[in-house]
């Protein structure tokens, strides 16, 4: 006793110092968050289980497929990937592809709302999944204000001019300023979020109707434009310069552009709590909506580009203006409506996952409970539904956040990359226990050295009692021996080794996509950079591949479900894809995300971390194996 004291007085600073950071590494159970809420407070309201598959690719494709498509095939056709413009959208669909498979198995695993943020508190610790939900936060926001802003200039154009909307509904200048607001923007996010405060089930419902009228018109495309196309023998693929006028290296980049038209799946993930049967549905309908996703861009990519030649493609209507040139102007009334109820549907299905997220972080203690708030009558966070439409709706009134578009895409990607480290963390180490508080350590250790006693004595005498076959031969043993490495990584110090090859991975991931993006390095330096990171990522790949995954990763979360293929191959492809995709996104943009991240940082020091349930339940601390 006399040792322990004065081992504590001597290390106080250096321990009092590292229980001051302990707060971004302290993860939540996986069931922390519904089941023990539901038996401490089962008192409190609950969302409401209605989802189905159908529901989920409702969501799913209303969220992805925007207006985009409508402009989006223009853009990459005429300077990435000319008549290649349909592989494009192919390895951009196989490339969010990978991101999705891993979503689908954390999605069955860990079936709560919140989706990458609720997994990163999990796996990685409460710093990281702060960061994530706050990069998310502010992804739905300008997302959604930039969808609202697309809203009028669309339906001016189905109607003749802005002149005719309206005086109440269109563009109004503010004397002295120079802000031009948006009223028609502002109104159609009350809209959405009045439709988004009367239930889950009513929502998705009027996000079926929508997404159904937008899925029609891209059929209209497909079918009336394969009709054109067979007629005029398809002028745009008649090239003498062939099908990849840019080159493969051109296809591949029109692929990470055309990447960011695939985002939108994540929102079914987050209603993960809402689904009736998620070990089932969620994976489906997560790989349903991507597939007709892809398909549908893939048809429209092929109708564009073989009826006008890339290189007279009007990039900003680029699917009217191909259906005029072959005489039929009045397709483009039709063209007009499918883009207004993809920008409606895309609204709906972006809006949907910020309220979710909301109350996951107000349940978890890190924002104020009043975002955790479900209604008894809608079963629904209406609180935090009406905040995010507020928001949403003052940005799409005052600002053009068209130039803020790339902070879009921080948000989405990070969570994308986080879930992959993720899925690399279930497998091989999965947090299957959290560590107890030191004030509770010592009573488990003094009760522990009596526990010993009683052990030592039973194998004691379990051995008198034990007698040998002299029959059976040692040479051939039941269980084979294991592979060299295995001598190296074992249960004691499995945990450390493997979580720092991931770490140094990670850390390859970030060198050779910086070098890579990175073109105003010099070559020798672009390529030592390339080697190194490489390096360090090949010998990660390696070193999971040739041992055996955890055997706690079948009792970590809910079993049954989606298993992700292909590990650790397939999420450490999705880190190298999402890590460049974020690297290349540009200077400006990241300078705009530290500003909006150091905020965060501010706010979840000095509230967040005093406020989490972490801290304030100590029921958190004990192992999670002994509730599984």
């Amino acid at each position: 006793m006399g040792f322990a004291g004065s081992s504590s007085s001597n290390h106080g600073g250096q321990e009092g110092l590292s229980s001051s950071w302990r707060f971004l590494t302290r993860r939540k159970k996986v069931n922390s968050l519904v089941e023990d809420n539901n038996s401490k407070n089962s008192h409190e309201v609950q969302l409401a289980k209605e989802l189905t598959i159908p529901h989920l690719m409702a969501i799913g494709v209303g969220a992805t497929i925007g207006a985009g498509v409508y402009v989006l095939v223009g853009t990459v056709a005429r300077e990435h990937a000319g008549p290649a413009l349909p592989l494009s959208f192919l390895v951009a669909g196989l490339a969010a592809a990978l991101s999705a498979l891993c979503y689908a198995e954390l999605a069955c695993r860990f079936p709560s709302a919140g989706s990458a943020y609720h997994y990163a508190y999990i796996c990685l610790g409460e710093g990281v999944a702060w960061l994530i939900g706050w990069s998310l936060l502010l992804e739905y926001g300008i997302g959604g204000a930039a969808v609202a802003r697309g809203i009028t200039p669309n339906l001016a154009a189905l109607i003749g001019g802005v002149d005719n909307l309206p005086a109440f509904l269109s563009y109004q200048h503010i004397p002295g300023t120079d802000i031009v607001v948006d009223p028609l923007a502002a109104t159609m996010v009350f809209i959405v979020t009045w439709i988004l405060c009367t239930g889950i089930k009513e929502s998705t419902m009027v996000q079926s109707i929508v997404t159904s009228v937008n899925i029609c018109a891209l059929m209209f495309v497909i079918v009336v434009g394969g009709y054109l196309g067979f007629k005029s023998g398809w002028v745009g693929y008649e090239l003498s310069i062939g099908y990849f006028p840019f080159g493969i290296d051109g296809m591949i980049a029109g692929s990470a552009t055309a990447f960011f038209a695939y985002i939108g799946f994540d929102a079914v993930a987050s209603t993960a709590e809402e689904v009736k049967n998620p070990q089932r549905d969620l994976p489906l309908g997560i790989a349903a909506s991507l597939s007709v996703c892809c398909g549908l861009y893939m048809m429209v990519s092929i109708v564009v580009v073989g009826l006008v030649p890339y290189y007279a493609i009007n990039p900003n209507t680029p699917i009217s203006s191909a259906f005029a040139d072959n005489g039929l102007q009045w397709a483009a009334y039709i063209i007009n409506v499918g883009a207004i109820t993809a920008l409606c549907s895309s609204l709906l299905g972006g809006t949907l996952p910020q309220p979710r997220l909301l109350m996951a972080m107000g349940r978890d203690g890190l924002l104020p409970p009043f975002f955790s708030d479900i209604s008894k009558h809608s079963y629904v966070p209406v609180k935090s539904t009406v905040v995010t439409g507020l928001v949403a709706a003052a940005l799409a009134f005052f600002m053009d956040v068209s130039q803020l578009a790339g902070m879009v895409s921080v948000g989405t990607l990070l969570a994308f990359t986080i879930s992959a480290i993720s899925m690399l963390i279930v497998r091989y180490i999965p947090p299957f226990e959290v560590p107890l508080p030191p004030s509770l350590q010592e009573p488990i250790d003094a009760e522990s050295n009596v526990w010993s006693h009683l052990e030592t004595f039973k194998k004691d005498a379990k051995n008198k009692c034990l007698v040998v076959q002299e029959d059976i031969s040692v040479d051939y043993p039941l269980i084979p021996k294991s592979l060299a490495i295995d001598t190296f990584v074992h249960i004691g110090n499995r945990k450390q080794i493997v979580g720092c090859v991931i770490a140094f991975m990670c850390l390859g991931v970030f060198i050779l996509t910086f070098a890579a993006a990175s073109t105003y390095f010099l070559s020798s330096v672009r390529f030592t950079l390339c080697g190194v990171g490489g390096t360090l990522v090949l010998s990660g790949l390696v070193f999971l591949t040739c041992i055996d995954q955890d055997d706690a990763t079948h009792k970590f979360g809910n079993s049954g479900g989606f298993t992700c293929p292909l590990v650790p191959l397939l999420p450490i492809i999705s880190i190298l894809i999402n890590s460049y995709l974020l690297i290349s996104l540009g200077g400006g943009t990241w300078v705009r995300v530290s500003v909006w991240l150091a905020l965060g940082v501010i706010i979840h020091v000095f509230y967040g971390r005093n406020h989490s349930s972490l801290k304030l339940d100590d029921a958190n601390y004990t192992p999670s194996s002994s509730l599984a």
